[in-house]
């Protein structure tokens, strides 16, 4: 018989951790007495990061006493008591590989359904004060589970738990824990996991993914960095310039190719490649869409000059036909989707190369989709690709175009080189009727790709079907994380490091390894470099980030490796120079 040993509730509070401060509910205690469930908690209960826990998918969670007298055994510890995992119900039975997935059961006067395991992030190991914890409740297979609540109702301290309904297809809670954090992912449980109605949604989605992932390197059921095939090359090798052309007033394509004359790798339409450029002081990296057709067996980037900026206007005042420039091999996510589905093709100023790609390709292919062809630009002299995305288009029988110029110039033509005199904005968007049912994929500016990508939704896209491009640094995802002021990319503070160069290229920074940084999620940070993570233990892959050059050593193991080419920073460290995709 199993039973309801402590019910726990704390709402959320702020939390010293490593110099920053992090709003979380993970701190909950025993109460006595009756306590009423609700569908979205415990009353008395909260969550300081809704966007790994709580709702009604996660409204509950549950630990068992048995998995506390393991962690007790496994540290050496007597400290361990109900609620330091951040559970709402200790409970004794009910192990996580005997419960399964859509499992009900009754406490008292409320009913509830098992949802998923345990969220896996780096709270469980504040809490307790074990870093790794993340890591060792997938890798023991004991990591608890949450429930919705389907019928609200009170529930006490030492109540008897009654299973009342009994999941299909009986995949427990350790089994699909496992099926998406460790290797394998044998595609029978994928298939019988995704059977279960009350699988949560956040869950579905990742298993969905592994599920289509057609045996390819990397966990796509955690992070879409694992989903482009490996790097034709590693590192960095030398192309040759081919030809130079100006596309505009401002925008100049650059056509490289093999030295030796042999076709270059051929890539997914709306992949970019990365340049290593000299510079009076070393050197400069920079990524750059391709933008021509991805079976020519060249590679097109088209830049813009910026007033100051150093690596454009190294590109165009000094790279000339026949110099040899130091490229990585073409990556990166944002790429066309295949299907039937209609595509909108929505850019700004030179950020029309990535999307030209596409547009290459759907011609290519001789589609029969709709295309909607729509891109902002200043002027006629500020268009580029203007008579080359034309002719693409005439090919596709279902395209669109709208050409929209901010300030056209006395010779510009209504009609003829432009539609429409206005910026390309949400609002203008909103009157085109575009198909719902679209993939859309948008590039220019930051704040143009939110503006017209929540208008896009705003008008009834999916969000899962806005795809964006970003060449600066990418959003940080630091959950839990109470915000401080923004600071810019600086090298770590105190003496120089005794180790390998590490170089963030996004960011621009550069320095050599050293302490007291344990990990290059750790060196970014004292740089203030933006990064992405959850678990710090090698599990989540939140912090998956390609691997430009270089090779690392990892400690702790990660539970599964990364895609080929990618890196793990919560828990790599350098054996060498190495330029990291940050």
């Amino acid at each position: 018989m199993a039973t309801l040993m402590s019910v726990n509730v704390g709402l959320p509070r702020n939390v010293a951790w490593n110099d920053r401060t992090v709003y979380t509910g993970a701190w909950k205690h025993p109460v006595t007495g009756p306590r009423m469930v609700r569908r979205l908690n415990v009353d008395g209960d909260g969550q300081g990061d809704l966007g790994g826990h709580g709702g009604e998918n996660r409204a509950v969670l549950v630990y068992q006493l048995d998995s506390y007298r393991h962690w007790a055994e496994e540290f050496g510890r007597d400290d361990l008591v109900p609620g330091m995992l951040g559970e709402n119900l200790t409970v004794d039975g009910l192990p996580d590989d005997e419960v399964c997935i859509g499992d009900r059961f009754a406490i008292g006067d409320a009913v509830f359904e098992v949802t998923q395991p345990r969220v896996t992030c780096y709270r469980a190991g504040l809490r307790i004060g074990e870093p790794r914890m993340a890591a060792l409740l997938v890798s023991h297979r004991r990591p608890g589970f949450y429930c919705r609540v389907i019928t609200e109702g009170e529930v006490e301290a030492g109540q008897e738990i009654v299973k009342v309904g009994s999941a299909p297809e009986q995949v427990t809670v350790a089994e699909i824990d496992a099926l998406l954090y460790l290797p394998g992912h044998p595609r029978d449980g994928l298939h019988r996991a995704l059977r279960i109605p009350a699988l949560s949604p956040g869950w579905r989605t990742s298993l969905q993914s592994l599920a289509e992932q057609g045996g390819a390197a990397g966990n796509v059921g955690l992070t879409a960095a694992a989903g482009s095939p490996p790097p034709a090359w590693a590192g960095f090798r030398p192309l040759s310039v081919r030809a130079v052309h100006d596309e505009s007033r401002l925008v100049r394509s650059i056509t490289l190719a093999d030295p030796d004359g042999a076709s270059l790798p051929e890539w997914l339409p709306g992949q970019a490649i990365t340049l290593r450029l000299p510079t009076a002081d070393g050197s400069v990296i920079r990524n750059y869409s391709l933008s021509n057709r991805a079976g020519s067996g060249e590679y097109r980037i088209s830049v813009k000059r910026e007033p100051h900026g150093v690596a454009s206007s190294h590109l165009h005042a000094h790279v000339a036909t026949g110099d040899l420039v130091d490229v990585a091999a073409p990556r990166g996510t944002f790429v066309l989707a295949e299907g039937d589905a209609p595509v909108i093709l929505l850019s700004a100023g030179v950020g029309a190369t990535p999307v030209l790609s596409m547009l290459h390709a759907l011609a290519d292919a001789r589609s029969t989709r709709s295309v909607w062809w729509l891109h902002g630009a200043r002027n006629g002299s500020e268009h580029p690709f203007a008579q080359e995305s034309r002719a693409l288009l005439e090919q596709l029988p279902g395209s669109h175009s709208r050409v929209f110029f901010s300030s056209p110039a006395s010779g510009d033509r209504a009609g003829v080189d432009y539609d429409v005199h206005g910026r390309l904005s949400a609002e203008a968007v909103g009157r085109l009727d575009l198909p719902n049912d679209a993939d859309a994929y948008l590039c220019g500016p930051a704040t143009f790709m939110a503006e017209l990508g929540a208008g896009l939704m705003t008008h009834g896209l999916a969000p899962a079907r806005v795809h964006t491009e970003t060449f600066g640094a990418a959003t940080s995802l630091a959950p839990g994380i109470v915000a401080a002021a923004a600071r810019r990319p600086h090298g770590p503070a105190g003496p120089p490091g005794p180790g390998p160069a590490v170089q963030f290229a996004r960011s621009g920074i550069s320095a050599p390894w050293g302490p007291p940084s344990t990990s290059l999620l750790e060196f970014a940070e004292a740089c203030d470099v933006p990064t992405r993570w959850s678990c710090r233990t090698g599990v989540c892959h939140n912090c998956e980030t390609p691997l430009l050059s270089g090779s690392v050593s990892y400690d702790p193991e990660p539970l599964e490796p990364p895609a080929e080419g990618n890196v793990l920073i919560c828990c790599a460290q350098p054996i060498e120079p190495v330029v990291v995709d940050l």
